[in-house]
């Protein structure tokens, strides 16, 4: 827990008491040995999974929406992340998001100048970060994206198109610049 040490929580309803923001014990599924670091905040609005081992930074965010958050094992989400799943994440094993990062599943439709956006509808085509990924520190993941497998994004990338399985890419919006195969 909170500066790295690890304490004992005698259920999971005592972690989300003493550990979110805003939570609840509907719809959110911790595996074994997952660490969660301070404070958090979750949306019960929908589904919340953390895989075995993973660690969860203070301050990180997760908002499923009405939709999903899927994080893998042996993952690590470090400090002011925000993840919406509106569309549904899904995060493979051994994934490194660094701090800042946000990942949002859904993307506002604004085509009708007479409606107000908060009016119109929203797409939810949902994103996919495969196994053994790493996104530096603060990266943005636009929904309709799968980031392939082993694949490295360069902080402050913004990643608006799939990206081939073991690419290395930068920019915005990233843009693969090598391959790590």
């Amino acid at each position: 827990m909170g500066l790295g040490i690890k304490r004992k929580i005698k259920s999971f309803f005592d972690f989300l008491r003493t550990n979110c923001l805003y939570g609840s014990r509907k719809n959110v599924f911790i595996g074994r040995k997952a660490v969660i670091e301070g404070k958090i905040e979750i949306n019960s609005n929908g589904k919340v999974e953390i895989g075995q081992g993973t660690i969860i930074r203070r301050w990180v965010c997760l908002k499923p929406w009405g939709g999903s958050i899927k994080i893998g094992e042996n993952c690590t989400i470090n400090s002011f992340c925000h993840i919406s799943g509106n569309g549904g994440v899904v995060i493979g094993d051994n994934v490194l998001i660094a701090t800042q990062c946000v990942i949002v599943s859904a993307n506002h439709n604004f085509n009708d100048p007479e409606l107000l956006i908060r009016e119109q509808s929203e797409t939810r085509k949902g994103i996919t970060i495969e196994e053994n990924c790493w996104l530096g520190a603060g990266v943005k993941v636009l929904d309709g994206v799968t980031i392939g497998y082993g694949s490295v994004i360069g902080a402050g990338s913004v990643v608006t198109k799939n990206v081939p399985p073991n690419s290395i890419c930068i920019g915005v919006p990233a843009k693969v610049i090598k391959s790590r195969s």
